[in-house]
C-alpha cells in the first residue's frame, strides 16, 4: 500500500493500522465556499475493474468534522470517501462524492458508538457504501455514479478540518476483485 499525504505518525501490526490525523487535514472541492483541500490522509492500493472494501474502525474523534474511513480515488477532482463523521459533537455516517464540486450526506448514529464497519462496493461506474453498527446489518448509505475509470485507488483514508488531529485505529482491512452473478 502507499500513502497520499503520510500522516504525523502511523502503525501497522498484523491486521490493525493506526493512524494519527494532522491538524488541519481534509478533502473537500469548492461546494459551500470555494475552497480545495487536498492534505487528508490516504492508506491505500490500486485496483482495476469492480471490488469490494471493508474494514472496521473506531476513532478518538474530538473537534468538528473529525473524519475516518475508506476513500475511493481517481484523481484529486474525482473521488469520494466515507465513514464517521464528528458533527457538532455528534458522530455521523457521513459519505463525500466528489465530481469537480463535494457533495455531502450523512446519518446521525443514535449514540457514541465504539465500533462502526464499512462496505464499499464497485460495479463498473457505481459505488454503493454500506455501514453496520453490528458487524452483521449493514444499511445502505448512499448509491452513486463515481467514474468510468479502469482503475481507482481505494483505502484506508482520516482527517481533521479544524482540530489538532485524533487517532483512528483500523481493523481487518480487505479489498478484493468482485464479479457479480451477471458477469460470472
Amino acid at each position: 500500500m502507499d500513502w497520499y499525504n503520510e500522516p504525523p505518525r502511523w502503525a501497522s501490526a498484523g491486521n490493525t493500522i493506526t493512524m494519527q490525523a494532522g491538524p488541519n487535514t481534509d478533502f473537500w472541492r469548492l461546494t459551500a465556499g470555494g475552497y480545495v483541500r487536498d492534505s487528508g490522509h490516504f492508506y491505500y492500493q490500486r485496483q482495476r475493474g469492480d471490488f469490494q472494501a471493508e474494514v472496521r474502525f473506531k476513532g478518538e474523534y474530538q473537534a468538528m468534522y473529525d473524519q475516518a474511513g475508506l476513500m475511493v480515488r481517481v484523481n484529486e477532482a474525482t473521488w469520494l470517501k466515507c465513514g464517521i463523521e464528528l458533527v457538532h459533537g455528534r458522530q455521523q455516517v457521513s459519505a463525500v462524492v466528489t465530481r469537480e464540486y463535494s457533495d455531502w450526506s450523512m446519518v446521525a448514529l443514535p449514540d457514541k458508538i465504539e465500533l462502526i464497519w464499512l462496505r464499499v462496493h464497485r460495479h463498473g461506474a457505481t459505488i454503493e457504501i454500506h455501514y453496520a453498527l453490528d458487524g452483521y446489518d449493514y444499511q445502505l448509505l448512499r448509491q452513486t455514479y463515481l467514474s468510468q475509470a479502469e482503475a481507482m485507488d481505494v483505502g484506508l483514508m482520516c482527517a481533521s478540518p479544524e482540530g489538532l488531529g485524533f487517532l483512528v485505529r483500523f481493523e481487518d482491512f480487505s479489498l478484493q476483485a468482485y464479479k457479480s452473478e451477471k458477469q460470472a
